[in-house]
C-alpha cells in the first residue's frame, strides 16, 4: 500500500482545493470540549442521556468513516458495533474490569471482526452489498442469542462493573465519571479520526469513492482502500461499543439490532455526510428531538422524525452541516 500511496501525490494535490471544505474544518475540538463541560454544569441532572449521546456520536463517527469517506454502503454497521460491546461486557464479567483495557479489547473485537467480514463482503457493490452487510448483523446476532452460556442468550449481560478510571475515579450512580469518561474518550478518537481523513491513505479513500477507475489507473488499489477504511471504522465503532458497556453496565442483543444499524445511517444524513463533525451534530440533533418528541408524544414521536427526515432530504441534502456552511459563505461574501 505504501507504494501505492507513492504514486498518488500528483492526484491528491489536485483535488485537494475541492476537498478544501473537509480539510479547512472549523476549530470543532474547542468546540467539543466547551460544550461538553457547559453541558456537564448545566444538565447534571441529565448526565445518563448526555453519556448516550456521547456514545453514540462516537459510533456515528465511525459509520461516517466507512459511508461518507470511503462510500462503503451498509445498512449493518451494527456488527462492528456489538462486536466491541459483547467482547467488552465477555472480558469484564470473567477477566479483567480495567475500563481503558475493555476500551481497548472492544476496538480490537470491532476491528477484526471488520476486517475479515470486509475481505469478504467487499467484492460486492449497491444492493449486494448492502444486503451482505445487512446478513453479517444478523449472523453475529443470531450467533449472541444461541451462545447464552457466554453472551446472556437474550437476556444478554449485566452486573458489568467496570474498576476505576486510572485507579482513581469510581463509576458513581450520578453517572458523572461515565459522563466524563465517555467525553474524554470521544473527543480523542474525533482528534484520530481527523487525522486519518486528512492523511494522504483518508484522502486517496475519498478518491476511491468518487472514481475508483482512476485510482486504479494511477495505481492504487481501490479494493484494499476500502478494506482498511472498513477495518478502522469497524475499530471505532468496537471503541463505541466498548464505551458504551463501560459507562451502562449492561449489553443485549439490541447492540447488534438492524434497528441501530438503520438510525445511525438516518443520524448521519441529518448531519452531513463525508463531514466529521457533521457525525457530532446529527447525533446530537436526532436524539435531542427523539428525546423531547418521546416524552411529548410516545406514540406519534416516529412521525415528526419521518417528517423531519423527509424535509431535510428534500431541502437540505448535505444535511445539517451543509446548510450551515452555505449560510456562513453567504455572510462572509456579504461582509466582504
Amino acid at each position: 500500500m505504501r507504494g501505492d500511496l507513492m504514486r498518488l501525490p500528483a492526484f491528491l494535490e489536485n483535488h485537494r482545493a475541492r476537498w478544501g471544505s473537509v480539510l479547512g474544518e472549523p476549530a470543532v475540538l474547542p468546540l467539543m470540549i466547551g460544550a461538553g463541560i457547559l453541558g456537564y454544569f448545566l444538565f447534571p441532572e441529565d448526565l445518563g442521556l448526555l453519556t448516550r449521546i456521547l456514545t453514540m456520536a462516537l459510533y456515528i463517527l465511525s459509520l461516517d468513516l466507512v459511508l461518507g469517506y470511503a462510500g462503503i454502503a451498509t445498512l449493518g454497521h451494527a456488527a462492528l458495533f456489538g462486536a466491541g460491546a459483547y467482547a467488552a461486557g465477555i472480558m469484564a464479567v470473567h477477566i479483567v474490569q480495567d475500563p481503558l483495557l475493555l476500551l481497548l479489547i472492544g476496538t480490537l473485537a470491532g476491528g477484526l471482526v471488520a476486517l475479515i467480514t470486509g475481505a469478504l463482503i467487499l467484492h460486492a457493490h449497491g444492493l449486494t452489498l448492502l444486503m451482505l452487510t445487512i446478513a453479517v448483523a444478523q449472523l453475529l446476532q443470531s450467533l449472541a442469542n444461541k451462545w447464552r452460556e457466554l453472551t446472556g442468550g437474550s437476556d444478554g449481560l449485566s452486573g458489568i462493573d467496570p474498576s476505576p478510571v486510572l485507579g482513581l475515579f469510581r463509576f458513581d450512580l450520578y453517572g458523572r465519571t461515565s459522563y466524563l469518561f465517555a467525553l474524554v474518550v470521544l473527543i480523542v478518537a474525533y482528534a484520530i479520526a481527523r487525522r486519518i481523513v486528512r492523511s494522504p491513505f483518508g484522502l486517496a479513500c475519498r478518491g476511491v469513492k468518487e472514481d475508483p477507475l482512476r485510482i486504479a489507473a494511477l495505481g492504487g488499489n481501490p479494493r484494499r482502500y476500502l478494506v482498511v477504511m472498513y477495518t478502522v471504522g469497524g475499530a471505532f465503532a468496537g471503541l463505541a461499543g466498548a464505551l458504551t458497556t463501560v459507562t451502562t453496565g449492561i449489553v443485549g442483543l439490541d447492540s447488534l439490532g438492524f434497528t441501530l444499524s438503520a438510525e445511525a445511517v438516518v443520524m448521519l444524513v441529518l448531519g452531513g455526510t463525508g463531514r466529521l463533525y457533521g457525525a457530532i451534530i446529527g447525533t446530537v440533533a436526532f436524539m435531542t428531538i427523539h428525546h423531547i418528541l418521546a416524552a411529548t408524544d410516545p406514540f406519534h414521536w416516529m412521525l415528526f422524525i419521518g417528517l423531519f427526515l423527509i424535509g431535510i432530504v428534500l431541502f437540505a441534502p448535505g444535511g445539517i452541516t451543509a446548510v450551515s456552511e452555505k449560510l456562513a459563505q453567504r455572510l462572509a461574501r456579504r461582509g466582504t
